[in-house]
């Protein structure tokens, strides 16, 4: 591992504003920085909608931010919980992978580079998703350059915009997004990531972290959304000619340690799709429940849809992820 250190820019709210106001489209260059990990590539798709945008504050704070209180920052300068996040910063600046490259299409332009803070679906360097965890979890256990590749919508559910194929009806508008994006990708590493030595890349693995339009959306999608999982997750695997690819899906988190009626009907239906996917062994469930914190201790305490906008819980969904993908490949290596 690679781990080196950006500059920070002070956060202004004014500024931050001013730049959502003018609808400033976010420009990224092809990523400069080295591969620092060998080849092959090992590539990774994390999809889903505005859980798996990121919605974690990192360092924002004020009365919009319920004065700080449980971002990323709030984290640091706790001494019970900064060992856990303390990996992410150095002094005034996020910490930078080299080994861990990320490509994300957010609406606010295309984003790549090395893992590190920004990678979400908000302009800036001031938010995070599961990547930021999860990309270290995978870092640390490969030897091999890692690439996530981020595909994620807000407001998308399973049942419509994510259809499968194989569910029969229309298919997904985002569901065909989510292909070409990785396609988009994939085409030319090289152009995207210019250190790229050519060695090719490996799909290693999916992860589905999403559910919140179908709890609250029309009707059948909950009661149909194992089925359109499963139907996803054997429709990506032919996409791409990987009938075994390790899938990680993650439980909806929400606002809720234990949810009710629906809410809970979705995250069972989550869990029997992992439970009955073919091969058997090839999906695993990841429970997520247990990483809510309150509202009030918070930066966003109105967003129950977005967790909160916690970070501890953000980190720790990407922590997850990442253990149950790592079990997934270390499973398919020894084979």
């Amino acid at each position: 591992m690679i781990v080196r250190i950006t500059g920070f820019v002070g956060m202004a709210l004014v500024v931050l504003a001013a730049s959502v106001l003018c609808g400033a489209e976010e420009k990224s260059a092809p990523w400069a920085g080295p591969q620092a990990g060998r080849g092959p590539l090992k590539v990774f798709v994390l999809a889903g909608q505005s859980n798996m945008e990121g919605q974690a504050v990192a360092d924002l704070e004020g009365k919009h931010y319920n004065e700080g209180k449980g971002t990323l920052m709030s984290l640091l300068r706790d001494p019970a919980k900064a060992p856990l996040v303390r990996h992410l910063r150095k002094g005034d600046a996020w910490t930078v992978r080299d080994d861990v490259w990320v490509y994300f299409q957010a609406a606010s332009g295309l984003k790549r580079g090395a893992l590190s803070m920004g990678f979400a679906g908000y302009g800036g360097k001031h938010h995070f998703g599961p990547e930021l965890q999860f990309g270290h979890v995978m870092g640390d256990a490969l030897d091999n350059q890692v690439l996530i590749i981020k595909t994620a919508w807000g407001g998308k559910s399973l049942f419509k915009e994510f259809r499968p194929p194989s569910s029969g009806g229309e298919t997904g508008e985002y569901y065909t997004k989510m292909i070409q994006e990785i396609r988009e990708c994939l085409g030319d590493i090289k152009k995207h990531f210019p250190a790229y030595d050519g060695k090719g890349y490996e799909l290693a693995g999916l992860v589905w972290y999403q559910g919140w339009n179908d709890g609250c959306g029309p009707k059948g999608a909950v009661e149909e959304y194992e089925q359109n999982l499963l139907n996803l997750i054997a429709d990506f695997r032919k996409e791409f000619k990987s009938p075994r690819l390790p899938v990680v899906v993650g439980e909806l988190t929400g606002p809720w340690v234990e949810a009710t009626g629906r809410w809970a009907d979705l995250r069972r239906a989550q869990a029997a799709a992992a439970r009955n996917a073919k091969p058997t062994g090839s999906v695993v469930f990841v429970e997520t429940h247990d990483f809510v914190r309150k509202p009030e201790d918070s930066p966003n305490p109105s967003h129950g849809h977005h967790e909160f906008g916690n970070a501890e819980t953000y980190f720790l969904v990407g922590q997850a992820l990442g253990e149950g993908m790592k079990k997934l490949v270390a499973g398919r290596t020894e084979r």
